[in-house]
C-alpha cells in the first residue's frame, strides 16, 4: 500500500468517526409516475432479517444512475409496493467496514453489481450471481400456473426480503441515495485499483454496476462460463437505443463486430451512435426492417439479434404508438439468421397495464414454428454482472472504449432533480442521468437535466403521449 493511499484511508476513518449523520436520503416509489426523495435512518451493518452482518460494508454513494429498468417501475408495468426505495446502479466509497471484511478498506472506491449475491450457494460458486439462491427471502413467483421461489436478488427492486433497517416496503434497499449497506462485501464489490484514475473516468465507470455488463451479456450468452461469443466481422441487430442499447453498440465495437445496427423510434438517441460507425434504423420512416437490413448487410437477417427494450416495447407499423409486449420478442426470431443467436436482455414480467389478459399474466404469443426451423441459439435473463465487470473496467481504464462517453451522453444531476429526471427520461430524453448525492463528481462534465439545451420536441419527444407511460390510452 502506498503511503498516500494509507494516509487517505486513515484520514477517511478519522473523519468518518467524528461525523454526525442526519439520515439517508433515498428515492422512493410512491405510486405510478410518483417518485420522491424521502429521508430514512442511516444504514446499519444489519441484514434485512435483523441479523448482524459483519461481512458487510457501508458506502457513501459517489454516483448512482437512473436505469431503463427503473422506468418499468415508474410507469407501473413492473409492479412493486408503494414505499420501495429505488436504484440499482451504484458506485461508492467505503466508509464503514464489518469485522469479517478482509479485502476492502476505508476510502476504497468500488462498483456495486446490481445483483445481490451471497457467494456461498451453488449458483454463486459457479458465477451465476444473477440467480443467487439465498438472498431473496421467501419470495415466490407465479410460473405456469404454479409458484416457484425466485432465485435472484437486486437492489431497488421487488426482489428481496422485507427490509426493516430502513423501513422500505420490500426488497434490498435501493441505492439512489446518500448511503448504502452492501452485504457479503468481499465477494460482491469491484474495487477500483486507483482512486484518482477512477474519479477521472467516473462517467464511464459508473456504468459497470449494471448497464455496461448487462449490454455485454447480450453478446456473451448463452455460452457458459460467461464469455463473449465470436463476433469479429459478424452482424448484430440491436432493438433499443436507450442507454443500455447504446452500451450494446459500444460492446459490439469492443468485440469487433462488422455491421452494428441499432433500431429505435427516437432520432436523437440514434444520432448519438452514428458518428461512431453504428448503422441506425429509424422505425418511423415506414421502411420495412428487412429492407434496411438488405441495404446494410445484403440480406434480410443478422447473425445476432438482441432485445434491449423489454415489456414496454412499442409495436411496429400501425402499432407504433401503442405498447405491444411481444413485438421485439417476435422480431428477434424473425430477423435472426439461420443458425444465429438471439438474446433477450430487456425485462419481462406480468404487466398489470397490459390490454390483453395473456400479457397481464406475462404470456406472449410467437411464431415458434417459423423460428424453430432456424435452429437459433437463444438466451434470456439478467446479467451475472461479476462475470464481466472486471474486464470491462480494465477496458475503460486502458482507453479501449473512448466512444463510450459520447455514445451514452451522460449528465450529472442532484438528488433534488431526480423526480423530474424520471419524468423526462420516460418521455424520451436522450441523456443518461447520473445522480451525484454529495457533489463528488468534479471537472468539466455536463450537469443538469438538459445541458445541451435541446428544444422541447427533441428533449422530451414522447411528452403527452400515452406510450411514454407504457399504455395505449
Amino acid at each position: 500500500m502506498t503511503s498516500s493511499l494509507r494516509d487517505h484511508r486513515n484520514s477517511s476513518e478519522r473523519k468518518w468517526k467524528t461525523m454526525t449523520h442526519n439520515g439517508n436520503r433515498l428515492v422512493t416509489f410512491h405510486g405510478r409516475e410518483d417518485v420522491r426523495v424521502d429521508t430514512y435512518k442511516f444504514p446499519e451493518l444489519t441484514m434485512p432479517n435483523g441479523k448482524n452482518a459483519p461481512h458487510a460494508v457501508i458506502l457513501k454513494i459517489i454516483s448512482t444512475n437512473i436505469c431503463g429498468s427503473d422506468l418499468h417501475i415508474y410507469r407501473g408495468s413492473f409492479a412493486v409496493p408503494s414505499g420501495m426505495t429505488m436504484g440499482h446502479e451504484m458506485t461508492g466509497e467505503v466508509v464503514e467496514v464489518g469485522s469479517d471484511v478482509e479485502f476492502l478498506h476505508m476510502g476504497d472506491i468500488v462498483s456495486v453489481p446490481f445483483n445481490v449475491g451471497c457467494g456461498r450457494c451453488y449458483n454463486c460458486k459457479h458465477m451465476r450471481t444473477d440467480v443467487c439462491q439465498y438472498v431473496n427471502g421467501d419470495q415466490i413467483f407465479p410460473i405456469a400456473g404454479t409458484t416457484q421461489h425466485v432465485d435472484c436478488g437486486a437492489y431497488g427492486f421487488n426482489l428481496g426480503p422485507p427490509v426493516r433497517s430502513v423501513n422500505t416496503a420490500a426488497g434490498w434497499a435501493g441505492g439512489q441515495g446518500d448511503y448504502l449497506m452492501v452485504p457479503y462485501a468481499d465477494f460482491n464489490l469491484l474495487r477500483f485499483p486507483d482512486r484518482h484514475a477512477a474519479m477521472e473516468k467516473i462517467r464511464d465507470l459508473t456504468l459497470l454496476s449494471d448497464i455496461l455488463p448487462t449490454a455485454f451479456h447480450g453478446f456473451a450468452a448463452p455460452d457458459w462460463p460467461a464469455m463473449p461469443s465470436f463476433g469479429v466481422g459478424r452482424s448484430v441487430l440491436i432493438f433499443g437505443a436507450g442507454p443500455v442499447g447504446r452500451c450494446g453498440a459500444a460492446c459490439a465495437r469492443l468485440l469487433g463486430y462488422g455491421a452494428i445496427i441499432v433500431a429505435d423510434y427516437l432520432p436523437d438517441r440514434l444520432a448519438l451512435l452514428e458518428p461512431h460507425g453504428i448503422e441506425t434504423i429509424d422505425l418511423n420512416d415506414g421502411v420495412a426492417i428487412e429492407d434496411h437490413l438488405r441495404r446494410i448487410t445484403g440480406r434480410e437477417t443478422a447473425d445476432r439479434v438482441i432485445d434491449y427494450v423489454g415489456l414496454d416495447s412499442r409495436g411496429f407499423g400501425s402499432d407504433a404508438d401503442r405498447p405491444v409486449e411481444n413485438a421485439v420478442t417476435s422480431a428477434l426470431l424473425k430477423y435472426v439468421s439461420f443458425g444465429g443467436t438471439t438474446s433477450t436482455v430487456g425485462v419481462y414480467c406480468a404487466n398489470p397495464l397490459a390490454e390483453s389478459a395473456d400479457y397481464k399474466k406475462g404470456s406472449m404469443t410467437t411464431e415458434w414454428a417459423d423460428a424453430w426451423i432456424k435452429s437459433p441459439r437463444m438466451a434470456a435473463g439478467q446479467s451475472p454482472t461479476m462475470s464481466y465487470n472486471h474486464g470491462l473496467m480494465e477496458a475503460i481504464l486502458h482507453d479501449r472504449m473512448p466512444y463510450l462517453t459520447p455514445m451514452l451522453n451522460t449528465t450529472v444531476i442532484t438528488m433534488d432533480e431526480v423526480p423530474e429526471a424520471y419524468k423526462v427520461f420516460a418521455e424520451g430524453s436522450p441523456y443518461k442521468y447520473v445522480i451525484d448525492p454529495h457533489g463528488s463528481v468534479k471537472g468539466d462534465v455536463p450537469h443538469g437535466l438538459n445541458p445541451g439545451n435541446l428544444s422541447k420536441e427533441r428533449f422530451t419527444p414522447l411528452a403527452g403521449k400515452p406510450i411514454a407511460l407504457g399504455s395505449a390510452s
